[in-house]
């Protein structure tokens, strides 16, 4: 009678137990299985799909809430770039980046190629050649109605005002010397035969009377006496000034349609991209122009991290709605794959489902016993 008994508690336990293991087990499976319904004559199977799947986007909802409200904050991102500690290390290593870059050996045609731009030297001068003529060609469009004047610098308008004077006796210099070589006497002697030529026979008269050579010789010094009179600098000034004041006075319109400026702008911006020498400039080493500059690189290190930290901390609030971390994360968990979101979960928590495998089982069989005891009692 008493072996019976203890066959009963025993069986009892056992079965207690088998049956809360199996049902803590089934009821963790359930949390994820199945991935998908599951349907018999076309009726969908109660608890099918599992737990989680069931409610994806549920859960992916709520995820996207909790990170946006409790985790990835604006405050708490914000106490993070303020941290000392913290701008310390952005310093660091925004001076050890500084010192890689330059050490390098690696030139911009070298860098250029990581981006699969393999000719540099076209790439470059395409694209600084289209900048500069779009900037030119944008200036003129902006400014062609303007005139020259509005368009100038004052100081450069009045650096060339002053230096009228200064032409004038330039071009008389230039004047006294031409004519004072042979070449210069020559050409006075050809322009008094045209003249005299041109006046018909009371010219040849006057040559035949006074001869060609003879009047050559005493036009010659009466041309440079008169060049040389100060008069006639100012003459000179005089007329360079008005012109330079008409000048001034012209549309850039009005100025090309008399010397074809915007032509010559945009030649002028074409040579001056060939003058550069691209092709030189990007097979140097980088650390050729910045070793010179390591120094005064780092000192605007911080300067730089701090302007962007305050930056950040001033927008960051829109900068975060912008970006709409909620439907982000929302979007990652409805696409995240029900299996490897199960094998991510049992990864981490494997330990701790078979404990409360092991608790049901052991509870079931501690009822499983009490029942036992409780039918022998009564």
């Amino acid at each position: 009678m008493v072996m019976n008994t203890i066959y009963v508690v025993i069986v009892m336990m056992l079965v207690g137990a088998v049956i809360g293991g199996v049902t803590n087990h089934l009821a963790i499976k359930m949390l994820f299985r199945p991935h998908h319904p599951v349907y018999i004559l076309g009726k969908r199977v109660p608890f099918t799909p599992g737990l989680i799947p069931k409610r994806r986007q549920e859960l992916a909802n709520q995820m996207g809430k909790m990170v946006v409200e409790h985790l990835l904050t604006a405050e708490g991102i914000k106490r993070k770039f303020l941290q000392a500690q913290f701008k310390e290390q952005l310093v660091s290593w925004g001076e050890s980046q500084v010192s890689k870059l330059v050490s390098t050996e690696k030139n911009v045609a070298q860098l250029l190629q990581t981006f699969q731009i393999d000719d540099a030297t076209e790439f470059v001068n395409s694209r600084l050649s289209s900048f500069l003529h779009m900037k030119y060609e944008g200036y003129i469009e902006e400014n062609k109605h303007k005139t020259l004047q509005e368009i100038l610098p004052s100081d450069l308008r009045q650096q060339a005002t002053e230096a009228i004077p200064t032409l004038a006796q330039f071009v008389i210099d230039k004047g006294i010397t031409y004519f004072e070589s042979q070449e210069g006497k020559q050409r006075l002697g050809k322009m008094i035969d045209d003249f005299l030529t041109d006046k018909g026979m009371l010219g040849n008269m006057i040559g035949m009377f006074l001869g060609n050579n003879s009047l050559k010789d005493k036009v010659q010094p009466e041309v440079i006496k008169f060049l040389k009179n100060k008069e006639t600098k100012q003459l000179i000034s005089v007329l360079l000034q008005n012109e330079w004041a008409k000048i001034q006075q012209l549309t850039i319109d009005e100025a090309d349609e008399k010397w074809s400026i915007k032509q010559k702008g945009s030649d002028i911006v074409t040579k001056l991209v060939d003058v550069l020498q691209i092709e030189e400039l990007i097979s140097a080493p980088l650390s050729v122009y910045l070793k010179p500059r390591e120094q005064a690189i780092k000192d605007l290190v911080p300067k730089i991290f701090e302007l962007a930290t305050n930056f950040l901390v001033t927008h960051l609030d829109s900068m975060l709605k912008k970006l709409k971390l909620e439907d982000v994360v929302r979007e990652q968990v409805e696409s995240f794959a029900v299996e490897r979101l199960e094998e991510m979960v049992l990864s981490i928590s494997r330990r701790e489902f078979k404990m409360i495998t092991y608790l049901g089982a052991l509870l079931g069989g501690v009822i499983g016993g009490f029942q036992s005891f409780l039918l022998i009692w009564i």
